[in-house]
């Protein structure tokens, strides 16, 4: 495979991550109305495989409960059941020869920056106002 067809196929999965991404939060808001969904639930970002048989989709749960990982079932579980819902959607919109299959993953990103910010802020460590900005006084 040479270059050229190295950067269509990871363009061509990109692309087609967004329209999953953008196809499943369209139904989250219109469409499921399962209970175990509401609080703030959205999908953060999609990973198709090269083959394209595989597409992960990172879910950010946002509220009092986001880090409960009850909570966190509960939204996986709920997702899950409506995987065919979700996609009989994509493959009415995007046409495609085989619709890849979805597999949900709680998306920690958010919970992991937190974490790392705190211990930043613990260190304490002082900034030169001079420093921030780039420039040094003489």
């Amino acid at each position: 495979m040479n270059e050229d067809e190295k950067l269509r196929r990871d363009y061509r999965q990109g692309r087609l991550g967004e329209e999953i991404r953008k196809i499943t939060s369209e139904l989250l808001l219109r469409e499921i109305k399962d209970p175990r969904l509401s609080g703030m639930v959205s999908i953060s970002e999609v990973e198709v495989t090269a083959d394209g048989s595989y597409a992960t989709l990172y879910v950010s749960i946002f509220g009092d409960d986001a880090n409960n990982a009850e909570q966190q079932e509960n939204v996986l579980a709920a997702l899950k059941s409506a995987k065919g819902l979700i996609k009989k959607e994509i493959g009415r919109q995007v046409k495609l020869r085989h619709i890849p299959e979805l597999i949900f993953k709680p998306d920690n990103s958010l919970e992991y920056g937190r974490h790392i910010s705190s211990i930043l802020n613990k260190l304490d460590i002082k900034h030169d106002e001079t420093e921030e900005d780039g420039y040094e006084e003489d």
